[in-house]
């Protein structure tokens, strides 16, 4: 409890190596809490910034925390290629409504390996005239990776938007085995 008589959220965090660059994972008590691309200092420091500014304290970095051990484990399988879902508690209050039923039902329902329209994402969620609000949900996505928004394309066979950067959808969707692996 804080001297409000409140229960303060603790924010933690940690950067790790992968094969897409750094990623900055945050967690609190409730679960992972968000992914962040190309975590340089820079990048890191902005999203601290935002987590520190909705959950009302400073993130702390404890790469060894309990809340960020687990999730630390699994990213690093996946990017092995030794893991294909992740099974970690998510904490979903960084997003709401329609954008967080469309995460929900991609972490859900699109497995490792497969895609999925914006169009037939829209469909899934009862909303079949939707696509664009799809695509405005996956940019976003507080949990990309673990919520595979890469897994999310167009429906004429066209790659779409990333938030990361299209070289990172296209090498996360190779590491997946549903495109050739680039060559550069």
């Amino acid at each position: 409890m804080n001297s409000h008589g409140q229960n303060e959220q603790r924010v933690v965090w940690a950067v790790v190596g992968t094969d897409i660059g750094p990623l900055l994972l945050a967690a609190t008590r409730d679960g992972l809490v968000n992914v962040v691309f190309h975590a340089t200092d820079a990048v890191r420091d902005q999203a601290l910034g935002r987590l520190a500014s909705r959950f009302g304290t400073e993130p702390v970095e404890v790469p060894d925390s309990p809340l960020l051990t687990e999730a630390i484990h699994q990213v690093a399988a996946y990017f092995a290629g030794e893991r294909r879902c992740f099974d970690l508690p998510l904490d979903w209050s960084l997003i709401s409504g329609f954008n967080r039923q469309v995460l929900r039902e991609l972490a859900s329902g699109v497995p490792y390996g497969s895609v999925v329209g914006y169009g037939d994402l829209a469909r899934r969620v009862g909303q079949p005239g939707a696509a664009q609000a799809v695509g405005m949900a996956m940019g976003s996505n507080p949990l990309p990776v673990v919520v595979p928004c890469h897994r999310v394309v167009e429906s004429g066979g066209g790659i779409g938007g990333f938030g990361g950067g299209l070289e990172t959808k296209r090498k996360l969707l190779a590491l997946e085995g549903v495109l050739p692996e680039p060559l550069f």
